[in-house]
């Protein structure tokens, strides 16, 4: 049973719901906006609820259903939670760090940092698994997958090749998740 993955699958879900009903009314409030650009704490949890498109809702809630599920089962739905927050909160911390630099106030929104951090404990737990993506068909064990996508986000992130997608926010996402995890496989052995 991974109580936690469907809640958090059904309140992103309709919260997105909400954000179509009138599409301007929740992110001036509730995405992350760089210090100073509109910025209010709360905003560093809320982001992770909000989503720019049913595109971006459906990648993000197919990896947390992917992932989300065995991870919670080997950890309980306890810690899963405190994972999941713990990767939000270093996401959207380390997005913060970037877009304040920047000259350009943009919001901020989606689950991806939470689902990197799942992503990274799914890696760290489940060291023997196989992952495959559709458009990359060859089976990776997860943590060189994941070791993979690390770098393509910040060779992404670093060079601006792909606008508009928060490369560190996702990597500081999968550090907040694997920190965590790893925090409690040194606790176990």
């Amino acid at each position: 049973m991974t109580p936690v993955t469907y809640l958090l699958l059904g309140i992103n879900i309709v919260v997105f719901g909400l954000q179509l009903q009138d599409p301007q009314s929740l992110l001036p409030g509730y995405a992350l906006w760089p210090l100073g650009s509109g910025f209010a704490p709360w905003q560093i949890i809320t982001c992770a609820f909000l989503h720019g498109s049913v595109g971006h809702l459906a990648a993000n809630m197919f990896g947390l259903w992917m992932f989300g599920r065995d991870v919670e089962r080997e950890i309980g739905s306890a810690r899963f939670v405190n994972l999941y927050m713990a990767s939000v909160v270093t996401a959207s911390l380390a997005q913060l760090a970037v877009t304040s630099a920047a000259a350009e106030a943009q919001p901020t929104v989606g689950a991806s940092g939470g689902l990197f951090g799942v992503l990274g404990a799914f890696a760290l737990l489940f060291p023997s698994r196989r992952v495959m993506l559709i458009f990359f068909p060859v089976p990776l064990p997860a943590p060189v997958f994941v070791t993979l996508y690390a770098l393509f986000e910040l060779y992404t992130g670093v060079t601006g090749t792909i606008n508009g997608v928060a490369h560190f926010a996702h990597l500081g996402g999968l550090v907040g998740g694997l920190a965590l995890a790893w925090y409690w496989k040194a606790r176990r052995t």
